[in-house]
């Protein structure tokens, strides 16, 4: 049973919580202990967090889960985890995760209760609305880079941010529901009612639109932010962000790959590569030069 909760909790979710850090890096804090402390506890509650969100949707979803060729193996689904104990431990995560990140900082607690209440939100009805859910989902993303904001004494951490997380967020949304319309095909909206808003022609011109706005933005970021350095090395990072959006591109539409984005960055070897050699010439940038 222990085993089956820690696969409900989706640990490999977690990855998308890397981007709490995004202040700590951008404000060039990163190498500082106390900052780097928090945010990596505000990093582990926000984790604990979304694995009650997973918890708590897939006890809503469990009966069309039960009809889904991939999730119906999920231990809630199949039967291996009780739907009584995975509700109880979902709600003993969210009483220890709270008091937590209050005492972290009650802007935090805040971020953390603003993100909970509308994943609940979306879980229950949300999540059936073509566009809105998938503008929820980049909001969630937007919550948890300002999340790391509220951690830590920040004194020039751009906005542009933001906008970039938010396109980015949209572009893997409008890829994962494509994604999700080829591997269902027909029966699309028997397994996800949202589904019946999408078609792969709208979703397709959904993502030529983000990814051409975030590569746009991104660039702009790189020499206009007011803390990148002026001499515009950071721009040196733009390559790695065009290849990361074109080879998710690639996989989902040539490759046929249907996974969620967190599953394809934890398996697709070019894509991490990518962004491993971004995240290298950032740190250069931000920290050598």
């Amino acid at each position: 049973m222990i085993k089956a909760l820690l696969k409900t909790m989706r640990p490999r979710q977690w990855v998308k919580n890397v981007i709490v850090f995004f202040a700590l890096v951008f404000d060039k804090q990163l190498f500082q202990l106390e900052p780097a402390l928090r945010t990596l506890a505000g990093f582990a509650l926000f984790s604990l967090i979304s694995s009650a969100v997973y918890i708590f949707n897939d006890i809503s979803d469990i009966d069309a889960d039960r009809q889904h060729p991939e999730k119906k193996h999920r231990p809630l689904p199949s039967g291996e985890l009780p739907v009584g104990v995975a509700r109880v431990f979902g709600i003993f995560l969210v009483t220890i995760v709270f008091p937590s990140a209050w005492l972290l900082t009650p802007a935090f607690a805040t971020v953390l209760a603003i993100y909970f209440l509308m994943m609940l939100a979306y879980s229950s009805r949300l999540k059936h609305i073509p566009i809105l859910d998938v503008m929820i989902l980049a909001a969630g993303f937007v919550l948890r880079v300002h999340s790391g904001v509220t951690l830590i004494e920040v004194e020039r951490f751009s906005p542009w941010l933001y906008v970039i997380t938010t396109l980015g967020a949209l572009y893997l949304g409008f890829g994962k529901r494509r994604a999700e319309l080829t591997l269902l095909v027909d029966g699309a909206s028997s397994h996800r009612k949202v589904l019946e808003g999408y078609t792969i022609p709208l979703l397709d011109q959904f993502i030529t639109i983000v990814s051409g706005t975030t590569i746009v933005a991104y660039s702009l970021y790189t020499f206009t932010a007011p803390n990148v350095p002026d001499n515009h090395a950071m721009m040196l990072t733009i390559p790695f962000v065009i290849y990361a959006i074109f080879r998710y591109l690639y996989l989902v539409q040539i490759s046929q790959v249907t996974g969620s984005p967190e599953e394809i960055v934890l398996t697709d070897r070019p894509l991490q590569i990518a962004i491993a050699l971004w995240g290298i010439v950032v740190m250069a940038v931000f920290y050598l030069s």
